[in-house]
C-alpha cells in the first residue's frame, strides 16, 4: 500500500514537472515567435510609410527617395523578395550545427528583412484594414493554436493531407503568376487560410511533441534551445501566411 502511494506520488510529481517545462517551452517559442513579428510589424510600417510618401510625391522620413526608387524598381527588389526564403531554408538547413544565441540572432534578422518585404502593402491598402486583418488573424490563430496545444487527437494525419495541400497551393500561385486569373486568386487566398489555420494547429502540436520526446534524449536540451527557434519560426510562418491571404479579403485599399 505505502509503495503504491509512494508510485503515485512520484508519477504526479514527475508530470507536474513536466507540465512545468513543456510551459516553460511553448512560452519561449510563442515570446520569440511575437517579439519577431512585433519587429516585422515595426520594420513594415515605417519603410511602407516612406514608400507610400515617395509615391505621393511627399518628403519621406528615414529612406531617401532614391533609395526607395532603388529598392522598388532595380533588381535589388528581387534580393528583398527572396531573402527571407533564403534566412528561412539556411536556419532549417544549419539549424544543427548553430548555437542557440546564433539560430535566435538569424532569426531576428530573419523577422527585420520579413518586414522590409512586407511594406508595400502599406501602399496598397489602408491602415485601418492591415489592422483589423492583423487583430482578426492574432485571434484565429490563438484559438488554433490552443486547440493544437489542448487536444487528445492526434493530428499527425492532418499534418501530411496539410503539406501535401501545400504544395498544390504553391503550383496554383505559380501558375496564377502567368493567367493572372482574379478567379483562381480568390480560390487561392480561400485555401490558403484553410491550410495555414490546420498547420497552425497541427504545428503547435508538433511542437509539444518535439519537447516531450527531447526532454529525455541524451543532448535534448541542447537542441531544445535552438529548438524553440525552429517552433517559433514555424508559428511566424503560419500567422503571417494566414494574415497575407485573408489581407486579399479583409484588405481595403488606398
Amino acid at each position: 500500500m505505502a509503495q503504491r502511494e509512494y508510485l503515485r506520488s512520484r508519477t504526479i510529481t514527475r508530470t507536474a514537472e513536466i507540465d512545468a517545462g513543456l510551459q516553460a517551452y511553448m512560452g519561449k517559442v510563442y515570446a520569440l515567435m511575437c517579439g519577431a513579428m512585433v519587429l516585422t510589424g515595426l520594420v513594415a510600417y515605417v519603410v511602407g510609410m516612406d514608400y507610400k510618401a515617395a509615391v505621393n510625391g511627399q518628403e519621406t522620413l528615414i529612406l531617401s527617395r532614391a533609395m526607395i526608387g532603388t529598392m522598388m524598381t532595380s533588381p535589388v527588389v528581387y534580393i528583398i523578395m527572396f531573402a527571407p526564403l533564403v534566412f528561412v531554408f539556411g536556419l532549417s538547413a544549419m539549424i544543427r550545427r548553430m548555437s542557440g544565441s546564433m539560430a535566435q540572432m538569424l532569426f531576428w534578422l530573419f523577422g527585420a528583412v520579413m518586414g522590409l518585404s512586407l511594406a508595400w502593402i502599406f501602399v496598397i491598402y489602408t491602415q485601418m484594414s492591415i489592422a483589423q486583418t492583423f487583430f482578426a488573424t492574432a485571434a484565429a490563430f490563438g484559438g488554433l493554436s490552443l486547440w493544437g496545444y489542448t487536444t487528445k487527437k492526434d493530428l499527425s494525419g492532418m499534418g501530411t493531407f496539410l503539406m501535401m495541400g501545400l504544395i498544390g497551393l504553391i503550383v496554383a500561385m505559380v501558375l496564377n503568376m502567368f493567367m493572372a486569373s482574379e478567379a483562381l486568386t480568390w480560390a487561392i487566398s480561400i485555401i490558403g487560410v484553410l491550410i495555414f489555420a490546420g498547420l497552425t494547429a497541427y504545428d503547435t502540436q508538433s511542437i509539444k511533441k518535439e519537447y516531450l520526446m527531447m526532454r529525455t534524449t541524451p543532448g535534448g536540451e541542447a537542441y531544445l534551445e535552438r529548438g524553440a527557434v525552429m517552433g517559433a519560426l514555424r508559428l511566424y510562418l503560419d500567422f503571417l501566411n494566414m494574415f497575407m491571404f485573408l489581407l486579399h479579403f479583409m484588405g481595403g485599399r488606398e
